[in-house]
C-alpha cells in the first residue's frame, strides 16, 4: 500500500516537470509526510491541456453520503481495480499522476513495535504515482471535492522484506499513455517497478505521527 508520501519539489519546477499549468491553489511544499485526507498536487487533463492541481488524498464513491460515510479508499488495488464499483470508471476515464519524492512503508520488530522506512528513487528523480480520481458532492448539498487514489501493485523482490504491496509509478515516457492522451492500453502500466528503481533506508519513528514535520523525518538512523 501507500500510506504517506514526500513531496518537495517546488510548484513551478512540478508544472515544468509535467508540463501542466498550474492551479492557484496548490497544496504548500516541501512537505515531508503527506498524509490521507490532505490535498496533494494532481496532473490530469481538462480541455486536452495538462493542468497541476490539488486534490483531497481519499477517493469517495458517488455513493458516499458524507465524507466518512465508507472506508478511507486512499489506494486502489490494480488487480482489481477494473472490477471495483467505487474505481471501474475512474480508472478508464478519470486518470491523474500524483507527484512524489518517495515514500514511507513499516515493518515491526520483535516486540511489535513499527518501524518506518523511507523508499526513495535510487536516481533522485522525482516520481509520479499512477492515480485515479473523482469530483464528489455530499448528498443535500454542499462543496464539491476532488479525491483521488493510488493505485498500487504487489511489490518488488528489491522491497519485499519491507512490505508486500507497493504504488504503481508511471515512467515519465508512460505519462501521456496514463493520462489518456496516447490512446488506450493504459492497463498495461499497472506493474511493480523495476528492482534497481527504489532504495530503501530506516528512519525515526517520529514519522509514526501524522503531525510530525521536518525534513528530518527522512534522515537515515541505525537499524
Amino acid at each position: 500500500m501507500c500510506g504517506r508520501f514526500v513531496i518537495t519539489l517546488p510548484d513551478d519546477a512540478m508544472a515544468q516537470l509535467f508540463d501542466a499549468v498550474p492551479a492557484n491553489d496548490l497544496p504548500s511544499v516541501p512537505n515531508f509526510n503527506v498524509c490521507p485526507t490532505n490535498r496533494v498536487h494532481a496532473v490530469r487533463v481538462e480541455e486536452g491541456h495538462r493542468r497541476l492541481v490539488a486534490m483531497r488524498w481519499g477517493f469517495l464513491p458517488h455513493w458516499y453520503k458524507n465524507e466518512t460515510d465508507g472506508p478511507l479508499l486512499i489506494n486502489a488495488r490494480a488487480d482489481s481495480i477494473a472490477d471495483k464499483p467505487a474505481f471501474r470508471s475512474a480508472v478508464r476515464e478519470r486518470r491523474c499522476l500524483i507527484p512524489a519524492s518517495g515514500f514511507y512503508e513499516w515493518t515491526r520488530d520483535a516486540d511489535g513495535r513499527r518501524l518506518p522506512w523511507y523508499i526513495r528513487p535510487a536516481d533522485g528523480d522525482t516520481i509520479a504515482f499512477a492515480g485515479i480520481w473523482q469530483d464528489w458532492t455530499p448528498k443535500g448539498g454542499g462543496d464539491r471535492v476532488t479525491g483521488c487514489a493510488i493505485v498500487t501493485t504487489e511489490t518488488n523482490r528489491a522491497l519485499a522484506h519491507i512490505h508486500h504491496r507497493m504504488p504503481v509509478t508511471i515512467a515519465a515516457a508512460d505519462w501521456p499513455l496514463w493520462l489518456g492522451e496516447a490512446g488506450k492500453g493504459a492497463a498495461a502500466l499497472m506493474q511493480p517497478a523495476p528492482e534497481e528503481t527504489f532504495v530503501a533506508h530506516r528512519v525515526a519513528p517520529r514519522v509514526n505521527s501524522n503531525r510530525a514535520r521536518g525534513a528530518d523525518l527522512i534522515e537515515p538512523v541505525s537499524s
